[in-house]
């Protein structure tokens, strides 16, 4: 006889081993900005042993469990069901339209529910594989440090604090631009090599906030040297901090290039689509259509065309890593967007 069958009465709750989930509760959510933005929510799982952990899912890593245990479990007469199955209760459906953050805060209650109700299904049922697997922190969980939790703590008032009086600019901490960084947005700075940026705040562990020719937003920490830093007061950042990646952007048109620096909140491991790659480049130059391209070791302009193409130029590139001294965040292969009916930026048409 197989364990879950072994495990078939309320009774043998006990026989559970002390790392099965027994509950779990949403405590926030986070947005995460990679190549496609999107929300991820912050759960605290408790095990029948006691343990306490938080683990980070998407709404589609919910959908594909519900999917799964669906297969295994749902009778094909809900009125009759057989001896290995069980009703689930229902999944929250898609939502294609509207504010993410929106449909992510709005989700909450009812995957809060879901959860409550498929922990609380026959305790054989928690041994299924899929289901202690999505409940399980990974590494990659129990790396990230959560940025709020407004769910498991309670409200507290703001202390006002008073601003100390300007510095003379010189003995203020500043930083020096060691790279040409080109802002995406009114947020971002640009910056030129030799610049020197007055800082006002850290972001987080990789941004910082400063001013340079009488202009104010932030950068990325990796393209400048610090010549005096923060008060460590001002250094601790706004919640926990994330890993950016940048990656170098350039718009090809009949009028010269434009060149955008593009901060990714992911590693400089991942292989984005091209489906990601494509959407994320109409989205930083508001332009359509669009073709992307990529540059051979001997200059010449390849256009991609699918995943295979886009895991070709990120393998040409990391080939040709150490090659050009860049930002230690910055990916070793740079995107050149031309428009889709341009066929000149290839030196000949056909």
């Amino acid at each position: 006889m197989s364990q879950p069958q072994q495990l078939r009465d309320e009774s043998d709750f006990d026989q559970l081993p002390d790392n099965i989930p027994i509950s779990a509760t949403i405590a926030d959510i986070e947005e995460k900005k990679g190549f496609i933005d999107y929300f991820r929510f912050v759960v605290e799982v408790k095990t029948k042993g006691g343990s306490k952990y938080l683990i980070y899912r998407r709404y589609r890593e919910f959908f594909s469990l519900h999917q799964t245990l669906e297969s295994k479990y749902s009778p094909d007469d809900p009125d009759r069901p057989g001896p290995n199955n069980c009703v689930l209760p229902p999944l929250p459906g898609k939502i294609y339209i509207g504010n993410k953050k929106e449909i992510a805060e709005n989700r909450i209650p009812e995957l809060n529910t879901y959860m409550k109700r498929l922990l609380g299904l026959p305790t054989w049922l928690l041994l299924d594989d899929t289901l202690r697997m999505f409940f399980y922190q990974t590494e990659q969980d129990s790396q990230h440090a959560p940025r709020a939790l407004r769910r498991l703590r309670p409200p507290t008032r703001k202390v006002k604090t008073v601003k100390e009086p300007k510095m003379d600019l010189f003995s203020s901490p500043r930083a020096e631009a060691m790279f040409d960084f080109r802002g995406n947005g009114k947020a971002e700075l640009n910056l030129k090599r030799g610049e020197v940026i007055f800082l006002l705040r850290r972001v987080n562990a990789d941004w910082l906030e400063g001013t340079v020719n009488n202009q104010t937003g932030i950068f990325p920490e990796s393209f400048v040297k610090i010549i005096k830093p923060l008060p460590e007061s001002d250094s601790e950042g706004e919640g926990g901090g994330h890993t950016y990646s940048c990656l170098r952007c350039f718009l090809l048109t009949p009028s010269g290039v434009e060149t955008r620096d593009v901060c990714v909140q992911e590693a400089l491991t991942i292989q984005p689509t091209y489906s990601e790659l494509v959407s994320r480049m109409r989205n930083v130059f508001k332009v359509d259509d669009i073709a992307l391209n990529y540059r051979d070791p001997e200059g010449d302009l390849i256009r991609l065309l699918d995943d295979e193409d886009v895991q070709l130029m990120i393998k040409e590139g990391r080939r040709q890593q150490g090659r050009v001294q860049r930002p230690v965040n910055q990916f070793p292969w740079e995107l050149h967007v031309s428009m889709a009916s341009d066929l000149s930026v290839y030196g000949s048409e056909p």
